[in-house]
């Protein structure tokens, strides 16, 4: 036997055991899965965070103190170098002239302008806060940088 002789699957891929085919296949009656309870049967799925029977973590953690999720302010953020692919003759850059052109995607109500990136264009940008670096670019391009 010589190297150029060897299968190339020989040892490396192992076939599945196919169970419920009776019991000459090897894998018959319970397949595997033992004899009663959930388990055995179609269609289970263990719940997320299921412990096997014991209280889970998150129900045997202290619920105490305030969340300031539900009031936390969020922004739709662009940065001023994506500005310059803003076409036409357009009078004013909003938040929802930057949705209908596919710039930001509308996930909040306020829009913040970042100062990442190059602006060649003179634009008047509405936005609810601009960062120090963003505000200089709009206005050294003689654009004009209002807050909302």
């Amino acid at each position: 036997m010589n190297l150029n002789d060897l299968n190339k699957r020989a040892g490396k891929y192992k076939s599945r055991k196919r169970v419920g085919r009776g019991h000459a296949a090897g894998g018959g009656k319970t397949a595997g899965r033992g004899m009663n309870g959930a388990k055995s049967r179609s269609g289970w799925k263990r719940k997320r965070g299921f412990e096997g029977g014991q209280t889970p973590l998150f129900q045997r953690l202290p619920k105490r103190g305030f969340s300031n999720v539900r009031f936390r302010v969020s922004y739709d953020i662009i940065n001023v170098g994506d500005l310059n692919q803003v076409t036409g003759d357009v009078a004013v850059v909003t938040l929802d002239y930057l949705v209908t052109h596919g710039l930001v995607k509308k996930r909040h109500s306020r829009l913040k302008v970042l100062g990442s990136g190059k602006l060649d264009l003179k634009l008047v940008v509405e936005a609810t806060k601009f960062s120090n670096s963003a505000r200089e670019q709009i206005e050294s391009n003689g654009g004009e940088a209002k807050t909302v």
